[in-house]
């Protein structure tokens, strides 16, 4: 991965996002479907310049993002941040957060409508670099999922800002147990605006790229004219919000596998024991960190959530406080044997005082904070997240 400081993108970079010209319009296209559209640093370099100069076009009225292959976006690339890190320094990885994090920030403050067509895997990285935008669509190809507590790390790109602010409790449940969200409880849930078919996508991109307009309810009405009403399986979670809300509301990881430990003598349905499991085979670093940073990103608004986990990500990368995201990177990423080994390996061996470290300040001199860009003339739904 290039340096912050790289020149001018090597030309076959410039093919992982590719970038169609409409009239009113611009479709970006992420394009490595091989890696199932994985953000590298120079996806990330580049969405953020085009979106700067999307920005300023008066001819762009909107953006639409889509992914190349069965992929939206599975994440971002952190294989490349871990070989990066191995090679360089840490400081590199914090670098691609950086960049990543402000993209996430442009995103969610942008002025014109950003249309995200999410048919297929929609996870980490992928969720930041659509769910702050404007119109999400899902399909019934969507596969939605904040799976970072397995790789020990936490879910970033601004996730505690959008998964707060699902119902009830139900943004700890997807971020701490890693959960797969179909594309109606991504609906139902929030977190997709639509629900089109897959087949339907080719007439609604024509219809959209076609509107010379930038007002979100003419937007929304087209994309209207193509949704369907959503279908939520027997079997979802979603049906079972008020047990998710009883133990995922409870004020410590250790109470929220507990009760959920309770509620299975009652409960045989499939998604209530992957969720034990999935805590349990999960950092137990990750999920004390997680839960504290959800809990706030409740009280925040995207900006600050952005800042702090941005702190957060950077005492990751930097190793000294726990190693479980280098370990969780080798067994599930690299090696693929799946048995990470994680360090402390129980949740009652992590004390608060080191939960709260990772909120702090790092410690190394030459270690900034976020510095997100100033913005000016703010629509009112961007002044909002603020």
């Amino acid at each position: 991965m290039a340096s912050l400081a790289s020149s001018k993108p090597h030309p076959h970079l410039l093919d992982q996002v590719l970038v169609e010209d409409n009239s009113f319009s611009k479709t970006l296209i992420l394009n490595r479907p091989k890696q199932l559209n994985a953000l590298s640093h120079q996806m990330v370099s580049r969405l953020l310049e085009l979106f700067l100069a999307c920005e300023k076009d008066p001819n762009v009225k909107l953006l639409l993002l889509k992914g190349n292959g069965r992929a939206f976006c599975a994440g971002g690339d952190v294989a490349a941040v871990v070989r990066d890190i191995r090679e360089a320094h840490w400081k590199s990885g914090a670098d691609f957060f950086r960049k990543e994090f402000t993209l996430n920030y442009i995103m969610a403050t942008y002025t014109k409508p950003q249309v995200s067509i999410l048919d297929g895997i929609v996870m980490g990285g992928g969720a930041g670099a659509s769910m702050h935008g404007r119109f999400r669509v899902a399909t019934e190809n969507s596969v939605f999922a904040m799976p970072e507590t397995a790789l020990g790390l936490f879910p970033d790109v601004g996730a505690s800002y959008y998964l707060s602010r699902l119902p009830g409790f139900f943004g700890e449940y997807v971020g701490l147990t890693g959960a797969r969200l179909d594309g109606a409880e991504m609906l139902l849930c929030g977190l997709a605006t639509h629900l089109v078919p897959s087949a339907k996508l080719p007439l609604l991109e024509e219809a959209l790229v076609n509107l010379d307009s930038s007002d979100p309810a003419r937007i929304s009405a087209i994309i209207d004219e193509y949704s369907e009403r959503p279908y939520l399986k027997g079997k979802s979670a979603y049906h079972r919000l008020d047990v998710i809300d009883k133990c995922f509301s409870l004020r410590t990881v250790e109470a929220i596998l507990s009760a959920l430990e309770k509620e299975a003598v009652n409960i045989t349905e499939d998604w209530f024991s992957a969720a034990i499991q999935s805590l349990k085979k999960a950092s137990p670093t990750s999920l004390k960190i997680s839960l504290k940073s959800i809990r706030e990103g409740r009280l925040q608004g995207v900006g600050q959530c952005l800042v702090r986990e941005y702190r957060m990500v950077c005492h990751v990368m930097q190793g000294k406080l726990s190693k479980d995201f280098f370990e969780g990177c080798r067994a599930i990423l690299l090696d693929k044997d799946k048995n990470p080994k994680w360090e402390p390996s129980q949740l009652d061996l992590i004390s608060d005082a080191v939960v709260e470290e990772y909120f702090s300040k790092v410690d190394d001199e030459e270690w900034e904070e976020l510095k997100l860009p100033a913005l000016f003339n703010l629509p009112g739904h961007a002044i909002a997240k603020l």
